[in-house]
């Protein structure tokens, strides 16, 4: 357990340089004393580790050292094969890169693991994308990722659907990339804080030569997961007004899947004098709500916003014409 832990504190100093003790026992769930002990140990052992002092000082491997040895457990090679994810990292323009550095990895791991991590591959995909759902085309995902890369400024041409539907034009800062259910997201800071832009309803994106600086602190991470949480509520997403016969309240759970069900349910007031209940659901796009609209046919009616009953409504047009005489 202690050589474990040794070498997990030799690598996170080799793949992240300068350490406090204090960030060391946290990454490795010991006490500080206990990573005291370990640095003694390991200077011991004759690896070159030295210690700064002073409020930015730490631990520190000397300039050139680096080990080979990994250590990988057969657990961890095997679940290194799941990060193998080919259709976001080709999205990503990473395709090629993935591929070469899986084929690295298999060479270098020994044959029992080397088996092991095969029968992975073999049992285990994953796919993204819901059922009968195409993935978005998302033309400027490449030059997203490359200006996220590059700490780039952008501007991208935006189409959105609310307050107001249409293109706007936005100088943005990209933080980071989010697949969410096959669906790719951009965060991005603009004129206030980091807000999150579908990259399919990207029409256009120039990279500028301006540099970002990412905000002290941002975990992406964590603010994708306040993002999902008031999004699920509610509290800052654009939502759409519908009227729903009671047939149409119990199906929704099919339709709009569980939380996307229970908001509608929280928000429900009725039934009115013609047997209609009252509802919002949270709104997406326009398109991604009509179409779940639409499978409920007649038991469910848009209210608003104005642009989704605009688009109900010619989309209805067009299908009855489809069946006209």
């Amino acid at each position: 357990m202690r050589a474990s832990r040794l070498l997990s504190l030799m690598l996170l100093l080799q793949s992240r340089g300068r350490m406090s003790a204090a960030q060391l026992a946290t990454e490795l769930g010991v006490t500080a004393r206990t990573v005291y002990r370990d640095v003694d140990a390991l200077a011991a052992a004759g690896v070159p580790i030295y210690a700064e002092h002073g409020p930015a000082g730490g631990y520190e491997l000397m300039a050139g050292f680096r080990t080979r040895l990994t250590g990988f457990t057969a657990g961890e090679a095997e679940s290194l094969l799941f990060t193998g994810m080919d259709g976001p990292a080709a999205d990503l323009g990473f395709g090629g890169q993935v591929a070469a550095a899986q084929l690295k990895l298999m060479a270098a791991l020994p044959v029992a693991y080397r088996d092991a991590s095969m029968r992975i591959r073999e049992r285990f995909h994953l796919d993204a994308p819901g059922w009968y759902r195409e993935p978005d085309d998302v033309p400027h995902l490449h030059a997203a990722a490359r200006a996220l890369w590059q700490d780039r400024a952008v501007e991208v041409d935006y189409r959105r659907w609310s307050p107001r539907p249409g293109v706007v034009r936005r100088r943005l800062h990209p933080l980071g990339l989010v697949l969410k259910a096959g669906v790719w997201y951009l965060v991005a800071a603009g004129a206030g804080p980091p807000r999150t832009y579908r990259v399919s309803s990207i029409t256009g994106l120039r990279t500028l030569d301006e540099p970002v600086t990412r905000p002290a602190g941002f975990d992406l991470a964590g603010f994708w997961r306040g993002h999902v949480d008031r999004y699920e509520q509610a509290a800052d997403a654009a939502v759409a007004q519908v009227r729903l016969t009671a047939a149409g309240l119990g199906r929704l759970p099919d339709v709009l899947g569980p939380k996307a069900s229970r908001l509608a349910l929280r928000t429900c007031t009725g039934p009115d004098a013609d047997g209609w209940h009252h509802a919002v659901i949270p709104l997406e796009s326009v398109p991604h709500a009509a179409a779940s609209l639409l499978q409920l046919g007649a038991e469910a009616r848009a209210v608003g916003p104005p642009e989704l009953v605009d688009h109900l409504r010619e989309t209805i047009g067009a299908m009855a014409g489809l069946y006209a005489g």
